[in-house]
């Protein structure tokens, strides 16, 4: 895509400290979990982070919370605009209001209805919101036409050094909870969240595996992983909506550093896993917060004789699509 790219640095754990100094009194540390079912399932000790918890329902609010509070009066005079599946502009939205920045956020047409609705609520009359006719890439591809049209300060959800930091923080938390851990499965979408935790997690374990996850429907990481060059795929419906779209060559490169491999699971076993984590654990989670536990308990991946953490990234699932996929798994 045109405007993909755009990283100016690499960010380091420094910089994953100093968001985590400016996010601790501002989003929740939320749990990192023994689950009981899921380590009798797999073998080993499993260990959930529950961002499903976090505020707005997702971990976004790291990454969107600490950049919109890094701009200048400059940049948020000139007002910000960003695109979002949904989670990241919940935390922009939220910020907007709290900062009185003028703000509009670009969203695909497949994004949920809860997702819109609380994006228009966080936000009040600091938030426009526009649904794009078109899938996660076209609504970006808008969005950064319209910044450019208005002269706004364009905020990208994954890549930027900035947001990277503010989503490491997930990862500080978790060895902050539990140290032990050798073994981090996580989501892939965009890279931000996959980096931002591989950069905490090295920094405090070099020798911990990290494990991307996505779903074949859309799988970028996957056909790109072998050579580390960014390769076109067909995108297909999925209910890991938060993991669809393309991904940057500055983010893969940044991932070849840290992050041992990428997994791909079907619809079928993310449904699984929401249902099961639903069953067991009875937390809701959405279809990007499940692929982790897909890969776990398909044995998509092996951790044999580790002590494994698995990331779940959001619970912000339509309550229709939540009701369906219980009724039938």
């Amino acid at each position: 895509m045109k405007y993909m790219d755009r990283l100016p640095y690499e960010p380091g754990f420094q910089d994953v400290v100093k968001a985590y100094r400016f996010l601790r009194s501002r989003v929740r540390h939320t749990p990192t979990e023994y689950s009981y079912a899921l380590s009798e399932l797999a073998g080993v000790p499993v260990y959930i982070k529950w961002e499903n918890q976090q505020l707005c329902g997702s971990f976004k609010i790291r990454g969107a919370l600490y950049k919109m509070n890094t701009l200048n009066e400059a940049e948020r005079d000139r007002g910000v605009v960003t695109c979002s599946s949904g989670n990241h502009g919940q935390g922009v939205a939220l910020a907007a209001r709290e900062l009185k920045v003028k703000t509009t956020i670009f969203v695909p047409n497949v994004c949920p209805e809860t997702k819109k609705q609380m994006i228009l609520r966080r936000g009040g009359e600091w938030v426009d919101l526009v649904v794009s006719e078109g899938d996660y890439d076209r609504a970006e591809q808008d969005a950064h036409d319209f910044a450019d049209k208005q002269g706004a300060t364009y905020i990208s959800s994954f890549e930027d050094a900035t947001v990277i930091s503010g989503q490491g923080t997930a990862g500080l938390e978790m060895f902050m909870d539990e140290p032990g851990i050798d073994y981090l499965i996580v989501p892939a979408g965009g890279g931000g969240l996959m980096n931002g935790i591989a950069i905490s997690a090295k920094a405090i374990n070099p020798n911990v595996e990290i494990w991307g996850v996505q779903s074949d429907t859309s799988n970028p990481w996957v056909v790109s992983w072998p050579d580390g060059k960014v390769r076109q795929v067909e995108y297909r419906d999925t209910i890991a909506d938060g993991l669809s779209g393309s991904i940057p060559q500055s983010l893969v490169t940044m991932a070849k550093q840290r992050v041992t491999g990428i997994h791909e699971v079907t619809e079928d076993e993310i449904k699984r896993a929401i249902a099961l984590v639903h069953r067991e654990h009875h937390q809701v989670i959405e279809g990007a917060g499940a692929v982790g536990i897909a890969a776990l308990i398909t044995g998509k991946t092996k951790p044999k004789g580790k002590s494994v953490g698995v990331v779940i990234s959001g619970g912000n699932i339509d309550e229709e699509k939540l009701k369906k996929i219980l009724a039938e798994y």
